[in-house]
């Protein structure tokens, strides 16, 4: 393939680690390793509290839990200092830093532009953030990771406003977005807006070639330093690093036009922010805010992203959108997606304008200077005001794009728009591939010739008066994936527990419609073939969310 005018290959930009001294990056991964920095190793050395207190951005514990793991095992000081140099941003020794990493010394973490000197003093200060990450292996084996993730040092790390440039590293939208993302072996990925490449890590797992574009030339100087330092893991050859990723420089998807991908996944910078006349890119926090005026960037990628798709591809992606006083919430996010194209929204979380400008002017610490945050606070409330907004949605988005010919108009039909904001079960992904699989299998078989059973998570519920003869309320609740519960008629009630894969799923419906209408005795204007075909809608709304499936043959 041509070698693309966006591609980008810079191993040494300004205010980034360096991915151009290749043994250097051997040096500290080895170093590293050796170390045990890895979750666990950090989870041992911190404990269980601390852990989770430094999860939620609270060093304090993890300070102080370093301190004691260092006096009860002086063994523990080397993986304590790397620990309280990055993850909690304490200023070390050069000494302390040679002797922890001695295969690459303080003076390669200078030259990596990983940590800077502190003036006047002989200490070293963290530049960037670098932390472990990683996932399990599948229950067959396969798969699992641990890395080491390099992004700019976050709010709780540092003083002052967070920089404009600012390379967001894992975060909570990162993870959502892995958490969902359907995993299928796919030719061609793609990574639009990768930052420090967390959607890439995981792609290059599945996929044989990733695209990751970005518009900051700093977040792609992080997630080739990224890539590069995880070669082994990643099963990338430093020395061919184009035969399997491509880093492109550019605007949405601007910089893969004409291009079509198996699979995108997007963590976009979509957060509304109020547009201010004679704004400046370089005003722009680009990590969250695609510059365009309200929920702009989600609803163009909605309608752009099946362009870019090969036939039969997927998009994922998260998003906000805005919902106007009034309105239902997916009235804007359905008036996005174009025709023919399949489309599933899950709205997660709703929230004020308030709330949503307090979470926000919170994130890159506008808060510390009152003033500041008043006036950009007031701008946020105005903004929403303008459009007549009263809520935010922010949620997870699927699209695919139909197949030409016999399973296209299959396809077309799949339109889900529903909110889902209890706890649900992570990673979900592989329960929304399935669900998807599930409502194609509806499109392209006989309902009334399949024979079904219940999915081994299902449970029955039925809750009745005291004294009474029959159950007033019988539920079915799913214990895993999106863990619905459905409100059953006493005829669906019985239609499922007849569902031990013997009779066929018209069979079932037939003994109901005759015992149903015998015992309405055929007077009380009994409809069986209206009972048939509203019974069997229903049947397939429970195959279709997973709480009755097929029967292997």
């Amino acid at each position: 393939m041509p070698r693309s005018p966006y591609e980008f290959t810079a191993g040494n930009i300004p205010d980034a680690p360096r991915s151009d001294a290749p043994g250097l990056l051997a040096a500290l991964a080895a170093d590293l390793r050796r170390l045990d920095y890895t979750l666990d190793g950090v989870a041992r050395l911190l404990g269980p509290t601390a852990s989770a207190a430094l999860n939620r951005d609270q060093v304090i514990p993890a300070m102080l839990a370093a301190e004691r793991a260092v006096l009860a095992d002086r063994g523990a000081a080397a993986l304590a200092a790397v620990v309280r140099l990055w993850l909690l941003a304490e200023p070390q020794e050069r000494e302390t830093l040679d002797d922890a990493l001695p295969g690459l010394r303080a003076d390669g973490l200078l030259a990596l532009g990983l940590v800077q000197p502190v003036p006047g003093t002989s200490l070293l200060t963290a530049k960037a953030d670098l932390r472990p990450y990683g996932w399990d292996k599948n229950e067959d084996g396969s798969g699992g990771a641990e890395l080491w993730v390099a992004s700019d040092l976050a709010a709780h790390q540092q003083a002052g406003v967070l920089r404009h440039d600012h390379v967001l590293g894992i975060g909570q939208a990162s993870t959502t977005l892995v958490q969902t993302t359907v995993r299928r072996h796919t030719v061609r990925a793609l990574d639009l807006g990768t930052g420090c490449g967390i959607q890439a890590f995981h792609l290059l797992h599945h996929c044989e070639h990733v695209t990751a574009t970005d518009i900051s030339e700093r977040a792609l100087a992080y997630a080739r330093f990224n890539i590069l330092l995880n070669a082994d893991a990643l099963s990338v050859d430093p020395e061919r690093l184009e035969e399997r990723v491509s880093l492109r420089l550019g605007s949405l998807l601007e910089p893969v036009a004409g291009e079509e991908f198996g699979l995108v996944v997007s963590n976009p910078p979509f957060v509304i922010t109020p547009r201010s006349a004679g704004e400046d890119a370089a005003d722009l926090f680009i990590y969250r805010d695609g510059g365009l005026p309200g929920d702009g960037i989600v609803s163009a990628l909605v309608a752009d992203l099946p362009g870019i798709l090969a036939p039969g591809g997927t998009a994922q992606m998260l998003g906000n959108w805005e919902v106007p006083t009034g309105a239902e919430w997916q009235d804007r996010p359905r008036s996005w997606v174009r025709p023919g194209v399949d489309a599933w929204f899950i709205q997660r979380e709703q929230v004020s304008p308030e709330q949503y400008a307090e979470t926000w002017l919170q994130d890159a610490s506008e808060s510390r200077d009152r003033q500041h945050y008043r006036d950009a606070y007031a701008a946020y409330l105005a903004d929403f005001e303008s459009r007549n907004v009263e809520g935010i949605g922010f949620g997870m988005v699927w699209l695919r794009r139909p197949v030409p010919g016999g399973q296209a108009s299959v396809q077309s039909a799949l339109s889900r728009f529903e909110e889902i904001t209890y706890p649900i079960e992570q990673p979900i992904g592989p329960h929304l591939g399935a669900a998807v699989e599930r409502h194609d299998w509806l499109a392209a078989h006989s309902l009334e010739d399949a024979h079904l059973l219940v999915a081994d998570d299902v449970t029955e519920e039925r809750h009745q008066r005291p004294g009474a003869e029959h159950p007033g309320v019988i539920l079915l609740r799913q214990g895993a994936g999106l863990r619905r519960t459905n409100l059953l008629s006493t005829e669906l009630a019985g239609f499922v527990s007849a569902c031990d894969g013997d009779l066929s799923a018209g069979q079932i419906a037939g003994a109901l419609e005759a015992l149903l209408g015998g015992a309405a005795g055929g007077g009380d204007g009994f409809d069986d073939g209206s009972f048939r075909r509203a019974l069997l809608t229903d049947v397939a709304n429970l195959v279709r969310d997973g709480f009755l499936v097929p029967a292997v043959e």
